[in-house]
């Protein structure tokens, strides 16, 4: 078969000579470490190599890598989640760039481990050591199952939330941890109900006032000394908003959530307010910023707000993506 193959040369350094290149695979080939010693590493070049300015960057990595990890409920059990993983170091001037297999090699030596928040610093240490740089951030992103019972049919069936655990090791060499969390409520509108009323009572007209599926993103730091859990946030969010969308309906669990509407209808305004009061509560919380989306039925655009806690240095409330929102 060789007279089908694509014939290639490769031209010696002296010009007068041609090498036959076969476009074949070696299956069999051993990597002896003289081999591996003789592979060229583009990432460790002159930085004459550097295109473009020769400046550092704030950060540089891989994302979206996935594999399953173990994360521990607050009440013992074991979940085994498919999660997305990005991390990051910083690069300084001078340096052509990373090698970023170290980072996905570095993470995969944790694979086996009970993953919580702090976990991530021993990863972002590791990441430190292995890759010499002054900066480092990891990012896990999860959907986790809670079993969440129906209104008054007692019906269960599972809920899953978006959520996210962060960790940052910054220029003093500090570790901040985050937590984040997305909560599907209903929200029925304050204005629309007071006028479907009106029509009632003055002129006998059966109105229904508008509701929308709608989202409160939270994003906490946690204290350095304290743990939380997603079922902590997801406490304060239901306590906060408490009409969540259901999972096992039936008759009567239907007319409860139309009764649980009337009787906690809530602006946007009025939400953010509500998870502010939840979670400036929780003294392990640090810092904190709120973003909700309320995905309108009357209007053709969505009602949105940011609410941050306000720490020196904190989140900024200066969120802006809310159609990330969309649920």
């Amino acid at each position: 078969m060789k007279s089908l193959l694509k014939k290639l040369y490769l031209h010696g350094s002296n010009g007068d000579k041609a090498l036959p290149l076969d476009q074949r695979y070696e299956s069999d080939m051993v990597v002896t470490p003289e081999y591996r010693e003789s592979l060229p590493d583009m990432q460790n070049v002159s930085d004459t190599e550097i295109l473009g300015a020769n400046v550092g960057i704030q950060q540089v990595g891989v994302s979206n890598f996935k594999l399953p990890l173990k994360f521990r409920t607050k009440w013992g059990e074991i979940l085994n989640l498919e999660t997305r993983v990005s991390g990051t170091v910083s690069l300084e001037a001078g340096i052509k760039g990373i090698n970023m297999s170290r980072i996905v090699r570095s993470f995969y030596d944790y694979k086996d481990e009970e993953f919580t928040v702090e976990t991530l610093k021993d990863i972002l240490l590791k990441y430190q050591e292995v890759i010499d740089c002054r900066e480092s951030r990891l990012k896990l992103d999860f959907s986790y199952p809670m079993l969440q019972k129906s209104l008054r049919s007692h019906l269960a069936g599972y809920q899953y939330y978006k959520s996210g655990y962060e960790g940052r090791i910054g220029l003093d060499g500090g570790y901040r941890k985050f937590v984040n969390f997305d909560f599907v409520y209903s929200s029925a509108c304050p204005c629309s109900a007071e006028l479907a009323e009106h029509a009632r009572d003055t002129r006998g007209i059966y109105s229904i006032p508008h509701s929308q599926r709608s989202t409160a993103r939270i994003n906490v730091e946690v204290d350095s000394a304290s743990s939380i859990f997603i079922e902590d946030l997801h406490k304060h969010c239901l306590d906060a908003l408490e009409t969540e969308t259901q999972v096992m309906v039936k008759r009567e669990d239907e007319q409860a959530f139309a009764e649980m509407n009337g009787a906690k209808f809530k602006f946007v305004e009025d939400a953010v307010r509500l998870v502010y009061e939840r979670l400036d509560s929780d003294p392990r919380i640090r810092d904190f910023e709120v973003a909700c989306a309320h995905l309108e039925s009357l209007h053709s655009h969505d009602a949105v707000a940011v609410i941050a806690k306000g720490v020196p240095g904190g989140f900024r409330a200066d969120y802006s993506n809310f159609e990330d929102l969309i649920c």
